[in-house]
């Protein structure tokens, strides 16, 4: 499975940053999926999926392949650009249990109404891409 997800990972993000070079005239230019904050090639950011290839699995594969699991977790809404720190600190949790941990909003920076819009967003492409995968 995991390297299913690797191989449509790694071409999702060089997709990003053929697109973060161009709105940054050569420079790869960012903005961080839960903080908002510009960030430039060079600064400590990773490409981040905002539900893990782990939860995607786990959730749903009773009904699709590893094939299409991989497909789903990269889809665009699902894979963002945020600060290293922010990323390690998350690792495999469901996005939404981390933010609701006291504390980390506050500690990282965090814009709460921007990173939950992405987390709904993410969340609902991941069940949109699912339902048209199991209708076939």
């Amino acid at each position: 499975m995991r390297t299913e997800i690797d191989k449509v990972f790694n071409l999702v993000k060089a997709a990003m940053h053929r697109e973060a070079l161009k709105r940054g005239n050569g420079w790869a230019l960012y903005k961080d999926c839960y903080t908002g904050q510009t960030m430039i090639g060079g600064d400590p950011y990773d490409y981040e999926h905002i539900y893990g290839s782990e939860w995607v699995h786990s959730t749903y594969k009773h009904l699709l392949t590893d094939e299409q699991i991989a497909k789903v977790v990269n889809c665009p809404e699902n894979v963002a650009v945020t600060l290293r720190s922010i990323n390690q600190s998350k690792g495999k949790t469901n996005p939404e249990i981390w933010f609701a941990i006291s504390g980390n909003l506050q500690k990282h920076g965090i814009d709460g109404k921007l990173a939950m819009e992405n987390i709904k967003n993410a969340k609902a492409a991941i069940e949109k891409n699912v339902r048209l995968l199991v209708k076939g």
